[in-house]
């Protein structure tokens, strides 16, 4: 049942539904459109970022923040079997990161800092000496590295919620105790082979994210579904904010693709 409700969310989310919900274009010149290589690498990596960006803020203020304000937990062991909780913001980008590690599209995704958490994390070497940059001005970098043979795009990722702000300072390891509201708290990095990628293969790209984002979310609502010990939040067309509620996967994905995919679209027309 599960498998079946996350392909029909996948069809509600996906790019190519959009654009053909739209009127599209006639089908023959699609297909040529899809042969030619239509964009950059960075323009793919920008419009993959800011379906990322508005999602991540979605689920951080309005899921966690007002959920945390509901008596909801959110952990970051919440997949073990004695946790009762959902994903903290870097851990949904975590889960979104896995799916696409999992798919064909090889797209790659993770967030670093200056002071992460999980040392593992820490930027090194020339990514370091960007993410100062990025301190400065929260303008996007882009370079290629050579030792991996991948284009890189680095995005700054801010305190956007006090959530974000708490968790930090609050962590048990955390490397810096006094983050604010509105810091530069690290980098959200892509990763991707080719220089220039066609129409076919930007949407793939889009679908891959959008699939995380699928994955990572029912797996939420299945975590809920197996509490024994906690109260579990009514889950249908309300959202925290109006008390214990979680949205619906088809709820929540439909905010996400009304809030993020206007000017991705804009732009895929175009380009067809």
């Amino acid at each position: 049942m599960r498998r079946i409700q996350k392909l029909q969310l996948l069809g509600l989310i996906t790019i190519g539904t959009l654009l053909n919900s739209c009127g599209g274009v006639p089908e023959e010149k699609s297909e040529l459109a899809g042969e030619a290589k239509a964009f950059s690498v960075e323009e793919v990596l920008e419009m993959v970022a800011k379906e990322n960006d508005v999602t991540r803020t979605l689920y951080t203020k309005a899921i966690v923040g007002k959920g945390k304000a509901q008596g909801m937990k959110f952990d970051e062991d919440w997949r073990k079997d004695d946790v009762e909780a959902g994903p903290l913001p870097a851990l949904f980008l975590r889960g979104v990161a896995t799916s696409i590690r999992k798919s064909p599209v090889p797209l790659g995704l993770y967030l670093g800092s200056d002071f992460p958490v999980n040392a593992a994390n820490k930027f090194e070497g020339k990514q370091a000496d960007l993410f100062e940059q990025i301190k400065k001005d929260q303008e996007p970098q882009f370079f290629y590295d050579e030792e991996q043979k991948l284009h890189t795009a680095m995005f700054a990722d801010l305190a956007s919620a006090g959530a974000c702000v708490s968790c930090h300072n609050d962590h048990p390891q955390t490397a810096k105790s006094d983050w604010k509201l509105g810091d530069v708290m690290g980098a959200t990095t892509w990763q991707y082979p080719k220089d220039s990628l066609t129409y076919k293969e930007t949407v793939a790209v889009l679908n891959s994210y959008a699939k995380g984002t699928v994955d990572i979310y029912m797996e939420y609502l299945d975590e809920i579904d197996a509490f024994k010990e906690s109260e579990k939040p009514e889950i249908g067309d309300k959202w925290p904010a109006e008390g214990k509620y979680l949205p619906t996967a088809e709820v929540f994905l439909d905010s996400v693709r009304k809030l993020a995919s206007y000017e991705t679209m804009k732009q895929l027309v175009a380009a067809k």
